[in-house]
């Protein structure tokens, strides 16, 4: 494959909003500037210009859902299932490192590259699984808020509204540097989960060794649970909502290939501190309910919060509630931005943080509409509220696979990715992360269809997964070496290719052995979706 000048001449980049100076939150690089980097100094004024979109994602994916999750696996098991997150750190790279590759260099957002790419039929299932699983997420982040908003006394439904409106105005202000400077100052808010687990102070040794040494906490009647919420942990660590988020933030942001180092280093900016919190939030749960009545008993975050206060003190309890509410909101952020970008891709509305409300109505819109519809339900009694909290992590991470195959195969598309395409060693780790995904689902269906499942008839199935899993590699492999040989990727020149325009651009043709193993996935893990609902309505019953 060749790159010429030519095709850098124009590019696919749908709203011009998106072209022009990078005004983020702590510094701005003209369009004209097309200077080198020399110096420490030159080189951290332009990470901080850059800096967002990494830093953003990964902290919005420590939301309420996540302070469930991880307070759940801190009060239930302990810091026996902080192993999981350790584990999750190369997957969280490399999906976002993709992702900010596809945003950077197409210009397009991902929902719109997956329906073009892969027609109406297969894109359907990938976006209409986004919305239905934003639109859910979102209300988590409002019985956070709420929950949140009790533990310190305050109304909840005044609160409710109050944040809506935070919520609403913050993207309502037209200017993209604005959005972005909140964003930012809710994210360094997140980092109060370090202050409150040295108050609770966990045993740091004990973090150590969980973090690295894996293994299943209880028995193997418990199996079944602990599959169940280390699923969660997967979904809510790396949310499908992520891969939209992230490709079209850093296209609202005019990020071009240029600056793809300084891009990479906010993305793993944003891993540490994730980490970090979610680390600091399991260990501090752990602490607090260890030989305590309510060990094993987890409810929700208000219970966490009160736990916290018994065991550190009423100031912890209240930062810890103070932490919650930040996670929600920018959570909220996050998560209602994806959907209004992706649905302004798939019907072509004008979608840009640039835009004042005028200049983007349907955008807007559809953010809005998507807040006050969550805020709604939350605010109906009765709402099963803490069922749906669970639901969705686990959900999430049922679906994680389908989003993960597009995602692969649209880096592997070299129509669209040109010199930027996946190398060998990304493609075998993220085929690889899939597998593990697709076993996970596995494990989850068998515990729901047979209860009392033996931890040797749970490692039957990990062999046999794997076993299928090198099958399928090794056939992958062998396609990939021929392709590579007859068409080896030029890589010269690719910090300033750009995707053609998409009208240019050859759809792929769908081999039949792949519409049969995309087929057979999506049907899986639709069965796979309606067991992991009849598991949670179990667990909530006490069955």
């Amino acid at each position: 494959m060749t790159t010429t000048a030519d095709t850098t001449t124009r590019a696919a980049v749908l709203d011009d909003a998106h072209l022009g100076d990078i005004q983020g939150a702590l510094g701005t690089i003209r369009l004209d500037d097309h200077g080198a980097r020399r110096g420490l100094s030159a080189k951290v004024k332009t990470l901080l210009a850059i800096a967002g979109p990494g830093l953003i994602v990964m902290v919005g994916d420590n939301d309420a859902g996540a302070f469930a999750t991880y307070g759940q696996a801190g009060q239930d098991y302990g810091t026996h299932l902080l192993w999981t997150l350790l584990l999750l750190v190369p997957v969280l790279y490399v999906n976002q490192e993709m992702v900010l590759r596809l945003g950077a260099v197409t210009g397009v957002g991902h929902a719109r590259l997956i329906l073009e790419r892969f027609g109406r039929f297969w894109g359907a299932f990938s976006v209409i699984d986004l919305f239905v699983l934003n639109a859910l997420t979102l209300v988590t982040e409002f019985i956070g808020i709420t929950l949140a908003a009790g533990y310190l006394g305050l109304p909840k439904a005044a609160s409710v509204l109050l944040a809506a409106a935070i919520i609403v105005a913050s993207a309502f202000t037209g200017s993209f540097r604005r959005f972005e400077r909140i964003a930012m100052a809710l994210c360094a808010g997140s980092l109060l989960l370090v202050p409150i687990s040295f108050m609770v102070h966990p045993a740091a040794s004990q973090l150590a060794h969980d973090l690295v040494v894996p293994g299943l906490p209880g028995g193997s009647g418990q199996l079944a649970t602990v599959m169940l919420l280390i699923i969660g942990i997967v979904g809510t660590t790396v949310a499908p909502w992520q891969l939209f988020f992230q490709q079209s933030y850093v296209i609202d942001k005019r990020i071009t290939p240029r600056f793809m180092r300084y891009e990479k280093a906010d993305l793993v900016l944003g891993i540490v501190v994730v980490i970090v919190g979610a680390t600091a939030l399991m260990g501090a749960c752990a602490a607090a309910f260890a030989h305590t009545g309510a060990a094993g008993g987890f409810t929700d975050t208000a219970g966490v919060a009160h736990g916290i206060a018994a065991h550190a003190g009423r100031v912890a309890g209240v930062l810890f509630a103070i932490a919650l509410l930040d996670a929600s909101i920018i959570g909220a952020f996050a998560v209602s931005l994806s959907t209004a970008y992706a649905i302004g891709d798939v019907f072509g509305i004008k979608h840009s943080l640039h835009r004042g409300v005028k200049g983007a109505k349907g955008f807007y819109a559809v953010y809005a509409a998507l807040v006050a519809l969550a805020a709604t339900i939350v605010l109906i009694p009765g709402s099963p509220l803490g069922l749906l909290t669970e639901g969705v992590q686990t959900l999430a991470g049922v679906l994680l696979p389908s989003a993960s195959v597009f995602l692969l195969l649209l880096c592997n598309d070299r129509e669209v990715l040109g010199p930027w395409v996946n190398g060998a060693r990304t493609n075998a780790f993220t085929a690889a992360v899939v597998g593990v995904l697709v076993t996970l689902s596995v494990i989850l269906t068998a515990s729901v269809l047979f209860p009392r499942i033996t931890a040797n008839a749970i490692l039957d199935i990990m062999v046999g997964c794997g076993a299928a899993g090198l099958l399928a590699a090794g056939y992958a492999l062998a396609r990939r070496r021929t392709a590579a040989t007859a068409d080896p990727v030029d890589r010269t020149g690719r910090d300033s290719w750009r995707m053609p325009p998409r009208e240019t651009l050859t759809r792929p043709v769908m081999a039949t052995g792949r519409k049969i193993g995309m087929g057979a996935l999506r049907a899986y893990l639709a069965v796979a979706m309606v067991l992991v609902i009849i598991k949670i309505v179990e667990v909530a019953l006490g069955s």
